[in-house]
């Protein structure tokens, strides 16, 4: 499998301007992504926000599994992370008066308590601002890195939030964290190879939840049967092609001849897994290595 490579320069410049941005806040809001909440934390933060206040948000979680959700937040070392949908309303509306619990010597008159928003390209920063704010004030997308700029929204008349630009830090050498944020979509795609991510999603999928693959792509044969002439080995990619070609023949993605495109089948469970129309499922669980598969 191709090397996963997700460090470009913009994030890099990005991650020192967070650490001073930290310096001027009073309460850091942490960002992870709800299917995947070690791999898309920053382990930084802990270096540099080490005197301030973290409330962390559990985001998308309406796309992931909610008993693995629930686990989580039950393991979770470090204060009770909320988990929430951050295009609804009332499910954000609870974060300011966490914040003011955790920061009660800030708010009111010449005291605004300032809030900054971390987190991952794609991990719901922009959708927060907005939802809390009822307007559209941040520029939101379905691309990593959309927000290429820092900026400040007043909340209230004593609040204000900081959305910083989406950070990912240099741990080339957990390419199982790479590849479970290349599968969720919080990597560019010109960082990996398409097929490679969804070789290894789509088996991870088959592994842990069979029945939801195969309910969603009404395959000709079964998850079991499939794994029983294949090798388990990751580095044995025949697995994975037989698994992405039953996606491919029940979706039609094929080429002249009737031999199954693996392209556009990798695109085709990529972007259903991403949207959880496969169903809700988390990739990592509490206890497990975080270079794991």
């Amino acid at each position: 499998m191709e090397k996963i490579n997700w460090f470009p320069g913009h994030m890099n410049r990005a991650r020192r301007e967070i650490g001073d941005a930290i310096r001027k806040s009073d309460v850091v809001v942490e960002l992870v992504d709800a299917r995947l909440p070690s791999s898309s934390r920053n382990p930084m933060l802990g270096e540099l926000a080490t005197e301030k206040p973290v409330l962390t948000l559990f985001t998308k979680s309406d796309l992931a599994d909610p008993d693995v959700t629930n686990a989580w937040i039950e393991a979770w070392d470090g204060p009770r992370p909320l988990a929430l949908v951050m295009s609804e309303r009332k499910s954000v509306a609870k974060i300011p008066e966490r914040c003011r619990e955790l920061a009660p010597h800030r708010g009111g008159p010449g005291r605004t308590l300032k809030i900054l928003v971390v987190g991952i390209p794609n991990v719901g920063k922009s959708t927060l601002i907005n939802t809390l704010t009822g307007k559209r004030v941040a520029k939101v997308g379905d691309r990593p890195a959309v927000t290429r700029r820092a900026q400040r929204v007043e909340l209230d008349h004593d609040l204000s939030i900081f959305d910083s630009p989406g950070v990912l830090w240099p741990r080339l050498d957990d390419q199982g964290g790479a590849r479970r944020m290349a599968a969720s979509g919080a990597v560019g795609e010109n960082a990996f190879e398409l097929i490679d991510v969804a070789g290894w999603a789509v088996c991870f999928v088959a592994s842990t939840y069979p029945a939801l693959l195969e309910d969603r792509f009404d395959l000709d044969e079964s998850v079991a049967e499939i794994f029983a002439r294949t090798s388990p080995d990751p580095a044995d990619a025949t697995r994975a092609v037989e698994l992405l070609e039953a996606v491919g023949r029940r979706r039609g993605a094929l080429r002249s001849g009737g031999h199954v495109d693996l392209d556009r089948a990798a695109d085709i469970f990529l972007r259903d897994l991403r949207a959880a129309k496969i169903g809700r499922i988390s990739f990592e669980r509490p206890g497990e290595r975080e270079d794991g598969p």
